[in-house]
Order: C-alpha cells, then sequence, then structure tokens
C-alpha cells in the first residue's frame, strides 16, 4: 500500500487518527443506486480516501433526480445514473481506484466488497442483498430519501468490535493521592478529571513502580476531581504506608463488541435512534410508512402523486398489520412527497450514511444501531405563509420535465419561483461554503432573472482543501476560493447567477459590503472558521435585519444556529467561556505535557524568525520614529526593545550562512543544557519548600540537561532547520546541505556553563509578570548607563551596509519551509529535558497550527440541516417570513457517537422602556436632514424619556451635564456636521446613516435603556 498523502488528508487524519485512515485505505466499498443519496454518498467516500469505490446502478436518470443530483444535467435524461457521475466522481480523488458497473447485481459480484451501501431500493432488495453480505461475513448499510423524509439502516455483523467509541483524545489527569483501600483516586486541586462511568485508565509516573504496571481498569465517578477504581490497588494496600501520591492516570479506549440484526430480522424487531426528541413516537411510525411506501410502489409500479388524497389513502392500505397509530397529518404528508427530491435532504443523510460508512471498514468510533429515520416537515410553509401547503393542490406540484419537478412535488411551483429570484451572501468558500453552493444550486437559489449568489473568501486553495472542499481540483491550488468555487458551481445549474469575491468582510471593507450592498439582500449564510469574524457578520445582520444562518464544524462534531429578525437572539447574544490559558510559568519554566513544549516552540519561532524581523525593520525605515515610540516606554521595556535590535544588528549580526549554523548550534546549548542547568542551580532536584514537601513535584517534573549529539535525528533537526530558518530571515541564502550542516554544527567548540547568582526564575505567574516588569535589573543609575550604552552602539550602526530582514509567518501546510520541522525539534527537545512523551510532527502540526480536525462528512450534513433551514425564511418578493419560533431548530450533531439533537432558537431577549417592549431587532429610525436639537426632541417625543447623553461609537457627540457650552452649541448645527467635527473626518461616501446611542432618564431620573437610533441622512 501506498504511503498516505498526509498532505491532502490531515484534517481528516486528525479527526480519525492514523490508524483509522490506514484502514480506509484498505478498504473496498460498493455504492449501489446513484441518485440523490447514492451520489452524496459516493462523493464523501472518495473524498475520504476510501482506497476503492465502485458506482453501480441499473436504472436511467430521470427529470426528478435532477433537483439533488450535482453531477447530471438535463441531456442526460434517460442515460445510466451511475455512468452520468462516473467520470466526475473519480476525478475528485487521484488516490481512489474508481470502478463502475452497470448489470444486475448479485451474490458473487457483492461479495468482493467489505460493505455495500444501497441506496434508492426496496425493503425487499434490500433484504436479498444483505443477506448476501452476511453470508460472507461482510458489512451492509441502506439508505433512501423522499422529499422531507429519509432513512439509513446498518448491518455490521453479529460480532463488531469498536476500537474507539467517540473518537476523543484520551484524558491524562495529575494525581494528588490514591486510597489503595477504598479505590478512591483525587486529582490535585484544580484538576478535574472529565472521566465518564466506565472509562478506563491506567496509572504512569509514580515512585511504586510496581503501579505503572497495572493494566487498564475501569473508574465510577464521585465527583469532578474524585472516581474510584474498586480493588484495582487492593494487592498493595499491605505494601504501601498511607495514600499513594503524585503520579498520573491516563484513559485508555477499551474495544468493545456490538450486534446487529440482518435486514430480514430488523424490520419485525427495530431498533431506532431518536432523530428529533421532540418526535419521540415517529421512528416507529416512520418504519412504518417506509415499507408502506415500497409496498405500494412494488405493487402499482408508480410512486404516490403530490397532493394526490386517494393515493395517500391507497399507502394507507398498504401499513403492515401492527403499524402503530400515525396523524393523519403525517401518513398524507409521507405520502404527497413520495416523488419529492431534496437536494438539503440527500445531503444531510449522505453525510451521515458516509460516515458510517468509514466507521464500518475502520472500526473507529460507534456505529448506528440500526434504523434513523428523519424528518423535516417544519421546513413546509404553514398558514402563516404566501406558500401554505396546506393549499396546495396536485396542479401546484406536478412535474413539468424541468430540472426543479422533485423540489416542487414538495413546495410547489410558486414556492420555486420564489426560490430563484432569491439573493443570498455566502461568507466563506472553504468545506462549508462549498457544500452550501452545491445545495443553493441544486435548489435553485438565485437562479432566476432577477436572483443571485454572492460569495466572498479571501483565502487560496491548498494541498489540504482538496479532501473535503470538493469544488477544488489539484490544478486549482494556488487560485482563489471563491472563484473557483463559483466556476465549479455553475456546471452543477447553469442557470445560477453567482459573483464571486476576495475581499474580508469587515469594517475596513464597509465601503463594499455596506448599505447598498446588503439592502440588496434576502439573507445570509455564515461558512467562517473564527468567532471574531462570525460576530463581525452577525452585527451587520442585525442592524440590516436580515436572516443569519449559522454553521461550524470540528471533526464528527457540527452545529447549526438560525438567527432571524425579531424572533430569535443573535449568534453574540451568547458566547462560550473562554479556552483555559496555561500560566505563563508553566510555559516557561514547569512544563508537564506536550502542548505547553509546543506552545513554547511555537513561541520561540515568533521570538526568533518573526517578531525580531519587524522590529529590525521599522527601525531601519525610520530610526527617529522608532526611538521616539520607545522612549515612551517604561525603563525595562525599552532596554528589552534596545537589547533585541543590540543582539539583531551588532552582537549576533550574520556575515553568513555559515555563521547562522553557528548560531543555531549555540541556541541549542542556550535553550537545552544551560536554561535548564540554571533551573537546576536556582532549584535543585532535592530541595524542599518552606513547608517540607518536594518542590519537584505535582506539576513540576525536574529537568535534565541535553547535550548535543549531531547522530541524534531530533538534535541534528533543529540546528538546521533553525539555521535555515536564521538565514532566510537575515536575507541569506541557507545551507540546506545536510552534511555541510553536520560538519560545522560539530566544529562548534560549546562554552562552558556557568550558574549565575541573582537570576529570577518565576515559579508563580505573579512572579512571571513582576519579573517581566523588571528587565531592568539593579538600582536606577545602572538602569540609566545600560540605556544609554545600548543607544551609543546602535549610534554607531551605518545602516546603509544592513541588509533589510525578512519576518517569517509561521505556515504549517507547506512542508518544505522547515517550520515545522523546527516547532517539532524544538518542542521535542524539551520534552526530553522534562521527561514527558513527545509528540510526532503531526501532532506538532496540527496544536501549533491550531489545527481544527475536519471531515467531509460532517460538513455535508450540517450543509443540509443550513439549507432545511433556508427553506423556512423563503417568502414572496417584498415581504418576511413570518414563521413561528418553534418552527426553526438549532442543531448539535456528533457523528461520533452518533448524536443529533434539535433545539428551538433562543429568542429575542425583551427590554421595557415606559410600556414599550424592545428587543435588540429594534431601532428608532429617523430621516435627516436635522438638527442635533431636532433628534433629540424627536427622540424625547418617541420615548417619553430624557436624553443625558449621545454617542455615536468612541465619539461624544452631546453630555450637557459635563460641557454645557457645547452642548447647547451643537444642538443648532447639523446633525452630520456635529459628527465631522467630533469624529475629525468625513462620513464615508458609502454610508446612508449613522448611528446613535442615547442614555435616557425617566421622572424619577433613573437610567433607561431605549433602542438605538438609525439617522439616514442619504
Amino acid at each position: 500500500m501506498a504511503a498516505i498523502d498526509t498532505n491532502l488528508y490531515s484534517r481528516q487524519i486528525y479527526a480519525l487518527g492514523h490508524s483509522a485512515m490506514e484502514h480506509l485505505r484498505k478498504a473496498s466499498v460498493l455504492v449501489s443506486g446513484l441518485g440523490s443519496v447514492g451520489v452524496e454518498v459516493a462523493k464523501n467516500l472518495i473524498l475520504g480516501g476510501v482506497r476503492s469505490v465502485t458506482l453501480h446502478d441499473t436504472k436511467a436518470l430521470a427529470f426528478k433526480d435532477l433537483s439533488a443530483h450535482f453531477y447530471a444535467k438535463e441531456s442526460d435524461v434517460g442515460t445510466n445514473r451511475a455512468k452520468v457521475c462516473f467520470d466526475k466522481l473519480a476525478e475528485l480523488n487521484d488516490t481512489v481506484n474508481c470502478a463502475l458497473s452497470v448489470e444486475n447485481l448479485s451474490e458473487d459480484f457483492v461479495k468482493q466488497f467489505d460493505l455495500v451501501v444501497l441506496t434508492d431500493a426496496s425493503f425487499s432488495t434490500q433484504t436479498e442483498v444483505n443477506g448476501w453480505m452476511r453470508n460472507h461475513r461482510k458489512m451492509f448499510i441502506s439508505a433512501d430519501a423522499r422529499g422531507l423524509f429519509s432513512y439509513a439502516f446498518v448491518d455490521l455483523g453479529d460480532e463488531f468490535v469498536v476500537n474507539d467509541s467517540d473518537g476523543e483524545t484520551c484524558k491524562e489527569v495529575l494525581v494528588e493521592y490514591i486510597d489503595c483501600e477504598s479505590g478512591d483516586v483525587m486529582t490535585l486541586e484544580g484538576a478535574f478529571h472529565q472521566l465518564e462511568d466506565g472509562d478506563h485508565v491506567v496509572f504512569t509516573d509514580f515512585e511504586h513502580a510496581e503501579l505503572n504496571e497495572i493494566p487498564p481498569v475501569p473508574v465510577t465517578l464521585k465527583g469532578s476531581n474524585v472516581f474510584n477504581i474498586g480493588n484495582a490497588l487492593a494487592a498493595f494496600s499491605g505494601s504501601v504506608q498511607g495514600p499513594v501520591s503524585r503520579g498520573r492516570v491516563q484513559q485508555v479506549k477499551v474495544p468493545k463488541k456490538m450486534s446487529f440484526k440482518p435486514l430480514s430480522l430488523a424490520l419485525a424487531e427495530p431498533d431506532f435512534m431518536i432523530w428529533d426528541f421532540a418526535k419521540f413516537d415517529e421512528p416507529a411510525q416512520l418504519h412504518a410508512l417506509w415499507q408502506a411506501l415500497y409496498s405500494f410502489e412494488a405493487t402499482k409500479n408508480y410512486s404516490p402523486s403530490p397532493r394526490s388524497d386517494a393515493d395517500a389513502k391507497l399507502l394507507k392500505e398498504n401499513l403492515p398489520k401492527d403499524s402503530p397509530e400515525m396523524p393523519h397529518s403525517l401518513l398524507f404528508n409521507f405520502s404527497y412527497q413520495a416523488c419529492g427530491n431534496l437536494q438539503p435532504i440527500a445531503s444531510l443523510i449522505g453525510g451521515l450514511v458516509a460516515q458510517e460508512a468509514m466507521k464500518a471498514v475502520t472500526h473507529h468510533t460507534t456505529p448506528l444501531k440500526q434504523f434513523l429515520y428523519t424528518d423535516s416537515l417544519e421546513a413546509l410553509p404553514g398558514a402563516d405563509s404566501t406558500f401554505d401547503a396546506a393549499k396546495l393542490g396536485t396542479n401546484d406540484c406536478a412535474p413539468r420535465n424541468n430540472r426543479y419537478d422533485g423540489q416542487a412535488a414538495v413546495f410547489g411551483w410558486a414556492f420555486q419561483e420564489a426560490l430563484q429570484q432569491q439573493k443570498w451572501f455566502i461568507v466563506g468558500a472553504g468545506a462549508i461554503g462549498c457544500e452550501l453552493l452545491k445545495n443553493m444550486a441544486m435548489i435553485g437559489l438565485g437562479c432566476g432573472n432577477n436572483g443571485s449568489l454572492t460569495i466572498t473568501d479571501p483565502d487560496t486553495i491548498e494541498v489540504s482543501n482538496l479532501n473535503r472542499q470538493f469544488l477544488f481540483r489539484r490544478p486549482d491550488v494556488g487560485k482563489k476560493k471563491s472563484e473557483v468555487a463559483a466556476r465549479s458551481v455553475k456546471a452543477f445549474n447553469s442557470a445560477i447567477h453567482i459573483n464571486p469575491m476576495s475581499e474580508i468582510v469587515a469594517e475596513s471593507t464597509e465601503h463594499i459590503f455596506g448599505d447598498d450592498f446588503f439592502a440588496r439582500l434576502n439573507g445570509v449564510c455564515n461558512a467562517l472558521d473564527n468567532v471574531e469574524a462570525r460576530r463581525y457578520v452577525d452585527r451587520r445582520c442585525v442592524y440590516y435585519q436580515l436572516p443569519l444562518l449559522e454553521s461550524g464544524t470540528m471533526g464528527a462534531k457540527g452545529n447549526t444556529q438560525v438567527v432571524f429578525p425579531h424572533l430569535t437572539e443573535s449568534y453574540g447574544s451568547t458566547s462560550d467561556p473562554p479556552e483555559k490559558e496555561t500560566p505563563i510559568c508553566t510555559l516557561r519554566n514547569f512544563p508537564y505535557q506536550i502542548h505547553h513544549t509546543i506552545q513554547w516552540a511555537r513561541a520561540k519561532f515568533t521570538d526568533y524568525f518573526t517578531s525580531v524581523a519587524e522590529a529590525v525593520n521599522q527601525y531601519l525605515d525610520n530610526v527617529n520614529d522608532f526611538l521616539h515610540r520607545v522612549n515612551q516606554m517604561t525603563f525595562s521595556q525599552r532596554i528589552e526593545v534596545l537589547s533585541t535590535l543590540e543582539r539583531a544588528l551588532v552582537v549576533e549580526y550574520p556575515k553568513s550562512a555559515e555563521e547562522c549554523v553557528s548560531w543555531a548550534r549555540e541556541l541549542f546549548d542556550t535553550l537545552y543544557h544551560n536554561d535548564i542547568a540554571q533551573m537546576l542551580h536556582n532549584f535543585p532536584s532535592a530541595m524542599l519548600t518552606a513547608q517540607g514537601d518536594k518542590f519537584w513535584s505535582g506539576t513540576k517534573r525536574c529537568p535534565h540537561t541535553l547535550n548535543f549529539d549531531v547522530n541524534n535525528p531530533e538534535h541534528f533537526e533543529f540546528v538546521f532547520s533553525a539555521s535555515i530558518l536564521r538565514a532566510q530571515s537575515y536575507s541569506l541564502a541557507p545551507i540546506t546541505d545536510r552534511k555541510k550542516v553536520a560538519q560545522l554544527a560539530m566544529a562548534y567548540c560549546s562554552r562552558p556553563f556557568r550558574p549565575q547568582e541573582g537570576v529570577r526564575i518565576a515559579v508563580t505567574d505573579a512572579e512571571a509578570t513582576a519579573n517581566d516588569g523588571n528587565t531592568a535589573n539593579g538600582d536606577e543609575d545602572e538602569t540609566e548607563r545600560r540605556l544609554n550604552d545600548l543607544n551609543v552602539k546602535l549610534a554607531r550602526l551605518k545602516l546603509e551596509n544592513i541588509r533589510r530582514m525578512t519576518p517569517i509567518d509561521f505556515e504549517k501546510d507547506d512542508d518544505s519551509n522547515h517550520h515545522v520541522d523546527f516547532v517539532t525539534s524544538a518542542s521535542n527537545l524539551r520534552a526530553e529535558n522534562y521527561d514527558i512523551e513527545k509528540a510526532d510532527r503531526m501532532k506538532t502540526k496540527q496544536i501549533a497550527g491550531k489545527i481544527i480536525p475536519a471531515l467531509a462528512t460532517t460538513t455535508a450534513l450540517v450543509s443540509g440541516l443550513v439549507c432545511i433551514e433556508l427553506y423556512k425564511t423563503i417568502e414572496a418578493d417584498g415581504k418576511r417570513s413570518t414563521a413561528p419560533i418553534e418552527h426553526f431548530k438549532n442543531a448539535f450533531i456528533n457523528l461520533a457517537t452518533p448524536f443529533i439533537a434539535f433545539s428551538e432558537p433562543g429568542k429575542a431577549q425583551k427590554k421595557r422602556y415606559l410600556d414599550i417592549d424592545f428587543t435588540l431587532w429594534d431601532r428608532f429610525e429617523i430621516d435627516g436632514p436635522m438638527t442635533l436639537g431636532q433628534l433629540i426632541d424627536w427622540v424625547e417625543s418617541k420615548s417619553g424619556l430624557t436624553i443625558s447623553m449621545i454617542s455615536s461609537g468612541v465619539s461624544l457627540l452631546y453630555y450637557p451635564s459635563v460641557y454645557p457650552a457645547k452642548a447647547a452649541e451643537r444642538k443648532d448645527m447639523d446633525l452630520i456636521a456635529v459628527f465631522e467635527e467630533v469624529s475629525r473626518g468625513k462620513v464615508p461616501d458609502h454610508c446612508r446613516a449613522i448611528v446613535l446611542e442615547a442614555l435616557t432618564q425617566n421622572e424619577e431620573n433613573e437610567d433607561v435603556d431605549i433602542p438605538f437610533i438609525k439617522y439616514n441622512f442619504r
């Protein structure tokens, strides 16, 4: 087997692990039925890198397929569906072997595959194929989708082993003590174990070595920092005096066995996963309805027609005898939608099924057991809508031999026309952005004469994107994401009107994305990867009163949120708790986890190769301006900055690449020998605290020094990569001959280390902060002398002889630039200093680059959920949907466990002034021109309150209690003139309004919140 392309699959490897990826690269999967669900499953599996994927179908493409078959067009109608999409699917991933089959399935054919995924087939066909696979101890998955309904079924055999049930990183916790008799384990104060009942753990780093040899034991929780391991250590209670203290507990994953029923038995004795806990009874009802549908189609040779009550009644007659009672509306809506074919539903179930297929062939994370039935009927327009589904007749949904036949069968043609006239803005053309564009093109969003989509993304395509951003190919690497995505999606639906842009959406681009731009829109979809950008777009949507559909993924997890004007809270209304930061002293002096050494190494990269070069260039650009800014700093800051310049331009200024190797070799001694030796001089290994406890205990690991060994790959890699980066930062041609670098490194003569007295090493963050504020040791005179000395040395420099430096920004995805090589070696050497388990290059790259694990399957499912919510926002031109809040759904998914949960969006929080309620969506809107005084009178008459202050952003326009004369003067001035006077600048030409905030009081002189004021002046 060829080596795994870690650049291509890096984000997926971070989600699944290297072992699971190796299993994928050995697997052989048959996808049978290349309709809407099948093409989604195949796309996701090919992107995921399954070694061999065979595409099979015997059916010809029909018009109803086109609404959810992104690789088919009108001219393909009548052609075998597998043939239609084979070439396009095969080009998705050149590391996957794709094959085509159009013959009828047989046992001899299917037995060659590890797994069969069968879609768009009746339960009778499924039962037969499932039986064939079971005869050969092979695995089987099936799925189908009709309208707003879908399902999946999984059978992985009588005995299936799951190696890792949840895919989460194993937890590690420091232990305060273990009571061998009771089995209670207490973690260090503040170190919560985060374990769950039944998790297994092992022991490491305990003084009693025999404890470290105990096999994995299950835990029972007793508190956030206490758990019990039963009698696992009872054998040691006699030989150990008192509790065992100070060590580590590490979680380990223990394989578990699962048993599945064949479909023939599961149909009668089903196991259900709940799709929506608000519809707890539905799985059994839908189980019966799908059986009835397949029975109906087998006997009638056609599917129930859209909005045909007669066919719905016939469907009811085909229900199994033991069917549960079900609502009339559910049965009839199911029948009405039997001819429906919706891209968002296909995307949803296709993503889920592809992930189940990956679980099957990798034994990684917990499979679905065994049926999942989905229903998204809330997307049907209700009585509050122009397109009320209850009023649709057969003619409103009848096929027209049109690419949207499958969608009109569900929503009607009037709704379809409204979709096509919509104007939406997609922010981000990454994984979610690509999937959203695909879904939007297929449903016809922005495909009408007056419709349009705009997508923006400043990024260019990288190799690591190709594994999940399926609109891109290898020849596209280096090109703008938005431009390639727009071009690719037009192949799915040539009628789409799409405008690609490459600007960021931020305050700096409000002249582009301003009033005129947002005024045209019907809604916005965020496909972003950072919270700051999400919050900004959220604020703009609130200001312009536009729906915002928010989503995100991380590995197998995903979430969606609906932000709807005057109905829900905004994205920014709530926030996640901040990530816990690692204490400064831990990173600098007392690391005990590999994350600490990687963070330290990443910071060293910036210190040596980015910050110094930036400071030097600022100095060279304008010495006087630079020194003026430095002189505004504290003494300690001035010494630190000037000392950095002295080292960079005087003491350590390299004249050749050879000197860069010497610098790197000296840096090794400094970081991994001398600094550690100084640490041990300050805090000897046997040192006790004032309380008599060992200093080196708990989270403090006693380090040891390292001596350079050119034959040690990690030692050499540090010097090699550091010397190259040093040379590049000084605009020198680096030495890339490894033998020459090795010779120079061996020739370097290390200086003997002598410990210094009086060196302060921070033990706490408070000490670290204090030390940072006292860089200048000694008295004030000494500090002045040091500053003068630095200034004199820098003044002597002949700047015309000094090269500008090249700041190097850390780039994680270029394996040829030595960035990750430096951080990996630097981190692992420090880990060796402190006896911390090292990390390989992949793990270091993820942590240092803050890479978010990603899977195409999760992205497909999440984008499907987003577009289901998008359906609910559609109204006739000029109107806004009045769908009730309970029709909208926020979602959280974890495909690993698997888990799906829906919730009603949070309601917009109400505030009140006098007897009037308002939310963040409300505002006082007033048209100019007018004076400041006229505006005050208008607001006070509208609110019944008294204004005591008016501001706009950081500009204070009116504050009579502090500036009475100025306030009186400004009341007679034009409001925009006041604004421009205070802000000291003209209102930008693209602005048609400014936002004002007023502080108001009631008759009791109490402060009262009121909505913001939008003043329209153009």
